[in-house]
């Protein structure tokens, strides 16, 4: 993989987790939100055809991760003489049975692998070990299906995300205060492993409370009326720990949420969330390198299929801290993975 032109100089990885290390970002700049279909490019060597079925295709984090996946495939066919072409599955909203159909849909259609982020694992994993046992290896991101036989998993430490968006959010609002939990759906096994790093980590703090958890359609709109819900239903509360950011790529709690009375630490650090670090809502950010998602599992994916190597069945991501401090830099690394609507201001930023 490429060596990127910016490099993250600041000491920001906050989570030190086992297994691999995350490889270094590429420079591809493709689109952060692809054409409808790839066609591999035309080449003498070997065609592979990876399928690619992640949570929902109107979830910015994943239209990155399928950017990183299409970029992965052009530079890795032009490499190694192969024709790479990456068959987005995913459906629109989050649906496991869907995806267990898309994965049946995928093997009947030729494709060499799958590659998947599981929004329901009890949903998927039948259809997982169905691909398996006719040849066709399947690997997963972001959110895993651990009892299945998929080859390989790529993403962060769950439970000890959960853990370190609580010791933020802890620091932030001085050890104490009402805390409210945002968590997605309530299927997805990687959020349910945050949600228990959350609380376990809450037992260190005797100031904090934890009002409760709330479930969410997976949508920037469901995630933020939630989040109002909530506040009025529990006016007192003084943060939230966001396990998504779901909420932050709309605008309305910027305006609907005070800083000095409510903070929020969240994962993820997308080009629409970061106003609410500048603004102060948001003073830390848990950036998943979600580009990676799609980059460090095609690679993976080609070095199981094509060159028959042994891959680690547990790949680890790590996270990105990002504060007022790093925000330049973080925005300029977006824009180098192909985002297009990064503001310029963040840019101009040292």
């Amino acid at each position: 993989m490429r060596t990127p032109m910016l490099a993250l100089t600041v000491a920001i990885l906050v989570v030190g987790l086992t297994g691999c290390t995350t490889p270094q970002a590429p420079t591809a700049t493709p689109p952060a939100t692809p054409p409808a279909a790839t066609e591999p490019a035309a080449t003498g060597g070997q065609a592979i055809k990876i399928a690619m079925i992640a949570k929902s295709s109107t979830n910015p984090v994943f239209l990155s991760a399928r950017a990183g996946a299409e970029a992965a495939a052009k530079d890795l066919g032009a490499k190694h003489n192969l024709s790479i072409a990456i068959d987005w599955l995913t459906p629109p909203t989050e649906d496991g049975q869907v995806q267990a159909q898309r994965i049946a849909q995928a093997v009947n259609a030729g494709a060499n692998a799958v590659l998947i982020s599981c929004s329901d694992a009890g949903k998927v994993t039948g259809a997982i070990n169905d691909a398996v046992a006719r040849g066709v290896p399947v690997m997963t991101f972001d959110s895993d299906a651990p009892q299945s036989k998929r080859f390989a998993y790529y993403g962060v430490d769950d439970v000890k995300t959960g853990s370190q968006v609580l010791d933020e959010l802890a620091k932030a609002i001085g050890s104490k205060g009402k805390v409210a939990i945002l968590a997605g759906n309530q299927n997805a096994p990687n959020l349910q492993k945050r949600v228990s790093g959350v609380k376990e980590a809450a037992k260190k703090y005797p100031g904090i409370e934890i009002v409760g958890t709330f479930y969410h359609p997976e949508t920037p709109q469901d995630a933020a009326a939630e989040v109002t819900r909530v506040m009025n239903a529990y006016p007192g509360i003084r943060g939230w720990a966001f396990v998504g950011g779901w909420p932050l790529f709309t605008k309305s709690l910027l305006t609907g949420l005070d800083p000095k009375k409510v903070t929020i630490v969240s994962v993820d650090a997308l080009p629409a969330e970061l106003p609410y670090v500048e603004k102060g809502i948001a003073p830390v950010l848990l950036a998943q390198p979600t580009y990676n998602w799609g980059y460090v599992s095609v690679e993976k994916i080609v070095e199981k299929v094509h060159f028959k190597k042994d891959v680690p069945a547990i790949n680890t991501m790590e996270l990105v801290r990002v504060t007022k401090d790093n925000l330049g830099q973080w925005a300029r690394q977006l824009k180098e993975w192909g985002f297009t609507d990064v503001p310029q201001q963040y840019l101009e930023m040292k």
